[in-house]
């Protein structure tokens, strides 16, 4: 199988492993991929890296699989397979993957090369992107008629802003690293080749904290979004409140009985 994992003291790094392809995913890939995730999510694991071999994030959904759904009945097997389930039941995979996974815990993508058209809408589903100063997103399936289908044109305007997300979109252009920092695509831009070990060092970075503060932030930051200020300061309390009686108290005990006794903060 070409998806695997690397496992480093609280942070597991995922690795794609399809350089053939540019690293596109087809069925068997998201299947692995989101089976790699849930995975990370059921452990003692703090954060996670998503990572590609071979120079490409990914390129996306593997056009072969596509080509073959033009036969109308495969084609509906297909689809019907990946439909939203009604209501509140637990939602299936998307076509790229864990594209629909709700994680309790950081991801990172390492992002080498291409990460275009599906590609684009997985790094897009990360909470925090590290691009290579080569790197590039897009949404290059705009060439072929192939919608957003993995969370794309949901998440690329909470990410930009509805009118440059329509532009990137409805043109297919290629936004290089450093745009993508520029507009809020990209949080760090890193040398070629380095975006993996960047990715882990921030992963490591944040394996070291409490985590039920860690968590409780990132699910209010994810969770408020869109909400009225008020109905949004509700969410955040409920979720920091349990944290905080859980760990911080404790934690901010440990801290009055050591650094902070002797006013020091340069290590913490």
């Amino acid at each position: 199988m070409s998806v695997s994992i690397e496992k480093s003291e609280d942070v597991w790094t995922v690795i794609h492993d399809r350089p053939d392809a540019r690293n596109a995913v087809d069925t068997e890939h998201a299947e692995a991929l989101a089976e790699a995730f849930l995975s990370f999510e059921a452990s003692s694991a703090k954060a996670a890296v998503f990572w590609s071999q071979g120079g490409n994030f990914c390129a996306g959904w593997d056009l072969k699989l596509a080509a073959s759904l033009a036969d109308p009945e495969r084609r509906e097997a297909y689809f019907d397979k990946l439909a939203f389930p009604i209501g509140s039941a637990p939602s299936t995979l998307g076509p790229m993957g864990p594209s629909r996974l709700e994680l309790s815990k950081p991801v990172i993508a390492a992002v080498e090369g291409a990460a275009v058209a599906g590609g684009m809408e997985l790094a897009l589903w990360c909470d925090i992107r590290v691009m290579a100063e080569t790197a590039y997103m897009g949404v290059f399936c705009r060439r072929w008629g192939i919608t957003l289908m993995d969370g794309g044109s949901v998440r690329l305007p909470r990410l930009v802003g509805q009118g440059k997300a329509l532009e990137i979109a409805l043109t297919g252009r290629k936004v290089e690293a450093e745009e993508c920092y520029r507009i809020g695509l990209a949080e760090k831009v890193v040398p070629q080749g380095t975006a993996r070990s960047a990715a882990e060092d921030m992963a490591h970075d944040i394996a070291r904290f409490p985590q039920e503060a860690v968590r409780a932030d990132r699910r209010s930051i994810i969770e408020t979004r869109g909400m009225p200020v008020r109905d949004a300061l509700k969410v955040e309390w409920a979720n920091g409140l349990d944290a905080i009686r859980r760990e911080g108290t404790a934690g901010a005990a440990r801290f009055r009985d050591g650094a902070g006794r002797h006013g020091d903060f340069s290590n913490i």
